[in-house]
This record gives C-alpha cells, structure tokens and sequence, in this order.
C-alpha cells in the first residue's frame, strides 16, 4: 500500500483528498493541530489513515513527525506530499499589521518550504529507500497569478508558492520526484465561510471601510458557491498518479471570468475592479 502525506487534512480541499486517496487504497498521514481533528479523522477514515499532530509553522513538530512516517515505512517511498494547508488574510497594505502580514507568509509559504524539507527525503532523495519515486503537490490559487486588492497577504504567498514551485520542480529532477501545482479559484471551504468573523472594527475610520466590506461579503459567498473541495481532490489524485502531469492544473467555477482577467490589459482590469469596490480617487 502507497503512502501521501496531506497538510491541512481536518477541513476543504485536504480532508476531501485524504478522503479520496482512503477510498481508492492509499494510506494516507494527514496533518491537523488539534487532537480533536486527530480524533475525528480516526473515526471518520479509518484504519488507512494516520494522524499527525503538529503547526506547519513548527520545524521541530514536522520533523518528528517525517521521522513517524519514516518508520512506518519502513524503508520505502512516499508517493506524495500534498502541500494544502493554508489561510487567507485580508487587508489594506497601507494599514494592515505587519504581524498579521508575517503570519500568511509563515503559513503559506515557509510551511510549504517547511513540509518539504521534512518529507522530500521519503519522496526519494534519500536514496537508501525502495520504491518509485513520489511527488509533491502545492496547492496553490488562481490568485498565484492575479493580484486582488484588499487580500494582498493571500496573493502575495501564492505568487510566492507558484515560483518556489517552479524552482523546486527543476531542482527535484535530481531525484525523479516532479513537483506540480493545482491552482483552484473558488472552492467551498472554510477559508471562506470564515470571512464572516473577520472583526473590520479596526478599520472603521479607514478611507477603504467600504470596499473591505463588500469584499468581505463576496467572501462569505465564495464559501457558499465555489466549486466543491471534492472536485479539487480529484485533480490532485491526478497530478498524484498520472503519468504525465501537466505542471499547472487551474480549476475554476467561473472560466470566462478568469480569462477575461487573463487576457484584458492589466488598466482595465484594474478600472473595472476599482469601480466594482469604491476604489476609484473620489473628485
């Protein structure tokens, strides 16, 4: 039996991979932080699934738990690492803390760099071990290639995921491990549905109030009508197991939209963003 490991495992896109992988014989180590989650996942998976407790943040947890999975298998590969868990943070540049900043790219980015560092020897580069090489999948976001205003910290770490992606890819090729990126745009996941708490008090003389709050409104739908965490999955079993992945996969519920972003010149893009949010000078 094959092995993946997926962060970010108790909700969204991770729980319906690890989900998917269980169902179609896989093993799979999912990471959560709460042994609540641990437990919840034990029940609701089964014995094909491994919970590993720790914060992509902390080094030392992730290490220790590589060590975990490296005696569990005993000697052979991983055939992947799902790199998924993430949050999303919202917020002016100009009046958004610099903690609050620091937090998305710790989570986003260096988790990721974290996570791989740990895991990538089971992949393969530890050529001590037996078995095909495996292979990493970031998750990244339709907002790895766009910028959109108010959720710069979001962006800002998918951009950052898509070039740690691309390099990574080609200095794997060493050990035959291929790295590939699926880049949903909208999904049905809590990073959304969460907009709803986000306290915009702090932000109440702030020239951008109005704009923050329509996109927090537009948040909280995406987390009503985005696409299902269960597609996702399915695209990430693909760039998984396929024998010829595409090294970009994008899924989005809305594809015309995205192309006209795509292929609009970028002022017009930006004008017609603007006008939709308040953003434009007033006078």
């Amino acid at each position: 039996m094959r092995s993946v490991v997926v962060t970010g495992a108790s909700t969204g896109i991770g729980w319906a991979t690890a989900k998917l992988l269980i169902g179609r014989g896989y093993r799979v180590f999912g990471s959560v932080r709460k042994q609540a989650d641990a437990d919840r996942l034990n029940g609701e998976f089964g014995a094909n699934f491994t919970p590993l407790l720790f914060d992509v943040t902390d080094e030392a947890a992730v290490l220790a738990a590589a060590r975990e999975v490296r005696g569990v298998l005993g000697g052979e590969t991983l055939a992947g690492l799902v790199n998924n868990a993430g949050v999303a943070v919202a917020g002016p540049v100009l009046e958004l803390s610099v903690d609050n900043f620091r937090r998305q790219m710790d989570i986003n980015v260096i988790g990721p760099v974290i996570a791989t560092q740990a895991f990538g020897p089971l992949l393969g580069a530890d050529l001590s071990l037996k078995g095909p090489k495996g292979r990493i999948v970031m998750i990244s976001s339709v907002a790895g290639k766009n910028g959109n205003p108010l959720s710069a910290p979001y962006c800002t770490s998918k951009h950052a995921i898509e070039g740690l992606s691309e390099s990574l890819r080609r200095e794997l090729m060493l050990f035959g491990i291929d790295v590939i990126i699926v880049a949903p745009g909208a999904v049905k996941t809590p990073i959304w549905s969460k907009a709803e708490q986000i306290d915009l008090s702090v932000y109440q003389n702030s020239p951008y109030l109005p704009a923050l709050n329509k996109v927090k409104a537009f948040m909280m739908k995406l987390g009503e009508t985005g696409l299902p965490a269960e597609r996702i999955a399915e695209v990430v079993f693909e760039a998984l197991t396929t024998e010829r992945p595409k090294v970009r996969y994008q899924i989005t519920p809305d594809r015309m939209r995205h192309l006209m972003t795509a292929t609009l010149p970028k002022r017009v893009v930006d004008r017609i963003i603007a006008k939709r949010l308040g953003l434009l000078p007033q006078g």
